[in-house]
């Protein structure tokens, strides 16, 4: 803090002083009067005594408050020292004794937390530099021991961790003192055992971690840390572990460090994420992360490698007899075994996910798409999205092979099948991905491409057309419900693929469109009364437009394709919603690629409708560009008439049936355009007048 700041800081009467300094000839000079405050000087934490003159905003005085007994208080209204530094005796005379006595308080507060800090420091430093051994682990040694744990510093933890693991007796000899301290009801004892344990996980030491979650352990270390004072109740976690936590053997896992491994992977996951969640620092949650990845990788890569075990695997899932509960069982263990692959390097990961492939996985994964049961067509999708981030190439060649094709026609069917759940997103993408022409290969791309717009557009847009409702019909009247019978959800993903489709497969969706008349049916979205469901309609048409393709463009005009969105946009008012901002938006798109027979198509059609919307910034450009395109060209072709000797003459025997044809060419436009009509009007008037 600068001396001015200082000095507008602390300018009040009550720290108004004199600074004095004793001379050589022992009387008192006057060094200034200004203003006291207690402050830390810039880049330290030292606390000094600053004296800021009241007039000049020099320092007159910086004094480092000592921790020694040197200061003195006299007759209320003045503190003096011997001064270190110069030598000398200093005095400050207070103008107020308020003002003495807050700064009196605030020197002797500095002196007690330099003493507290130095003789803490000292203390401390004595215990642990005296650390030879860990104190005997016994009921009454057990607040040294948490004394030692919890209160040391940084330097003595390496010190702290090297003796713990020094002592192979150290963790069962604690283990068995919470054992007695439990069945004495000895909370007090409880509690610091929880704190020691706590203390001892926070050194974060991977050597400690690998004693205390071994099977002989850790059940025992999870129950310490039930303990907790903090906490009201006691908690319960070694009974949840026990008896609700059911570890179920999809295929029979023979080798004991395995399933050693897939224990302590759960209960470090559990105690990290429920027992600690609450106490753990992130470089303590990273280590843990740590172990549990490490054992996933561990677990996978010696499983992988068990023939035996995957052959065993695959054998179940594909026989007749297995029961259906434990085919669904082989199934989640599957997906399982697949999602802890991501622990294993890349290299090994590929080679896993081609060895599951050719095992027949995704035939499995088929079956399981057919099943009745939502939870095992979840798990199904799920394996696919796994081998989709791992390799998409390895999905896409099953799918253009003969056993495969019916995959796809089993993920168009889950796009538009109600699960009662929010599954619907999974399957689409999946189906984006598999159609996702920028990654495709040739051959893969145009059999996929083919398969799924020969055999299964047609099902999402007949969705569309049977949950819309007719037109002049109300929704709720229907017949047979089938408008609601569709999930709104699933109508909006259907667009969001008809869109993907419209960017990556251009040509196709031209011949489909245009034949089909799939823009129209998607356009009965309109209809519905979800705003949402509207909007995913002009976003549609949005995606269709930015090809740019003139037979697509004049399909739309020739079969007013743009009624339903116009109609809707009417509809919606002023209203300022998510419908507002996508229809302005199609309209400022319009205008700004400049799609000549669309501008044209959209005022001479509807403009009736949208005038009263003209203060909107975008229908005022759009019909300023309407203007530009179509009376501009007018006026052009009566200058030119002017101009033409020929034309001149043909004006001249003409004037009356030329002016009609020109009139009727411009009579489609809005009243709003009165003063082109005028204008063109003394243009005719000009003609005449110099080709009379």
């Amino acid at each position: 803090m600068g001396a001015q700041e200082k000095s507008q800081a602390n300018a009040n009467p009550m720290q108004r002083v004199k600074v004095y300094r004793l001379n050589d000839d022992g009387k008192w000079d006057d060094q200034g009067t200004g203003h006291v405050t207690v402050d830390s000087m810039e880049r330290s934490e030292e606390l000094c005594l600053f004296v800021i003159d009241e007039e000049d905003n020099e320092t007159i005085l910086l004094h480092r408050i000592s921790p020694d007994d040197i200061y003195r208080k006299q007759e209320d209204t003045i503190i003096s020292w011997r001064d270190p530094e110069y030598s000398t005796e200093l005095a400050l005379s207070f103008q107020e004794t308020t003002g003495c006595s807050y700064i009196w308080d605030n020197i002797c507060n500095v002196q007690r937390n330099l003493n507290f800090n130095s003789l803490n420091s000292e203390t401390f430093h004595s215990m642990n530099s005296e650390l030879r051994e860990l104190p005997p682990i016994e009921l009454s040694t057990l607040p040294l021991i948490l004394k030692t744990v919890t209160e040391s510093g940084i330097a003595d933890q390496m010190r702290l961790t090297e003796l713990i693991l020094n002592d192979q007796d150290f963790f069962r000899k604690l283990m068995d003192l919470f054992r007695i301290c439990e069945d004495l009801e000895n909370i007090d004892g409880l509690h610091m055992i929880f704190k020691i344990i706590k203390g001892i996980i926070l050194l974060n030491s991977p050597q400690i971690f690998e004693k205390i979650f071994g099977d002989e352990l850790m059940m025992d270390i999870i129950g310490s840390l039930e303990y907790d004072p903090d906490v009201p109740h006691v908690q319960h976690h070694r009974n949840f572990l026990k008896e609700h936590v059911v570890f179920k053997e999809a295929i029979p896992i023979r080798d004991p460090l395995v399933l050693s491994k897939i224990h302590q992977t759960y209960r470090v996951g559990y105690l990290k994420d429920v027992v600690l969640a609450r106490v753990l620092d992130e470089a303590t949650v990273a280590n843990l992360n740590s172990i549990i990845h490490g054992n996933n990788a561990y677990v996978v890569s010696l499983l992988k490698d068990d023939s035996t075990f995957i052959q065993e695997l695959f054998a179940r899932l594909r026989s007749p007899t297995t029961l259906e509960e434990s085919k669904k069982n082989l199934v989640h263990f599957l997906h399982e075994f697949c999602g802890l692959s991501k622990s294993l390097q890349m290299v090994q990961q590929l080679r896993l996910f081609r060895d599951l492939m050719n095992e027949g996985i995704f035939d499995i994964v088929t079956d399981a798409l057919q099943s009745q049961d939502k939870k095992l067509v979840l798990t199904g999708t799920d394996i696919l999205i796994l081998f989709l981030n791992q390799d998409p190439n390895l999905l896409r060649s099953y799918v253009v092979r003969q056993e495969g094709i019916p995959l796809l026609g089993l993920l168009v069917k889950g796009m538009i099948t109600d699960f009662g759940e929010d599954m619907h997103c999974q399957f689409l993408e999946i189906l984006r991905s598999l159609l996702d022409s920028y990654t495709l290969s040739g051959a893969q791309r145009d059999t996929i491409i083919e398969i799924f717009y020969e055999k299964h557009l047609g099902q999402l847009i007949d969705v569309i057309t049977a949950s819309c409702p007719q037109e002049g019909i109300a929704q709720s009247a229907s017949s047979g419900g089938r408008v609601e019978s569709t999930k709104p959800e699933i109508l909006s993903n259907i667009c969001e693929l008809l869109c993907f489709c419209v960017l990556h497969h251009p040509y196709r969706i031209k011949c489909n469109f245009l034949l089909n008349n799939v823009v129209d049916k998607v356009l009965l979205l309109t209809r519905r009364r979800e705003k949402y469901l509207v909007v995913a309609a002009v976003r549609f048409v949005r995606t269709i437009l930015s090809r740019h393709d003139e037979h697509l463009i004049n399909h739309f005009v020739k079969n007013n394709l743009l009624k339903p969105i116009v109609d809707a946009f009417v509809a919606n008012g002023n209203r300022y919603n998510l419908l507002n901002s996508a229809v302005l938006e199609l309209f400022e798109y319009i205008r700004k690629e400049n799609l000549k027979s669309l501008v044209k198509y959209i005022v001479d059609s509807f403009w009736n409708q949208l005038v009263n919307f003209e203060y909107l910034a975008s229908l005022h450009s759009f019909k300023v560009k309407y203007e530009q395109k179509v009376v501009e060209p007018t006026i052009i072709l009566i200058r030119w008439i002017q101009e033409n000797e020929t034309m001149s003459a043909l004006w001249r025997k003409k004037r009356k049936t030329i002016l009609m044809t020109v009139m009727k060419k411009i009579q489609h436009l809005p009243l709003t355009l009165r003063e082109l009509r005028l204008n063109l009007f003394y243009l005719t008037e000009l003609l005449r007048a110099t080709h009379p």
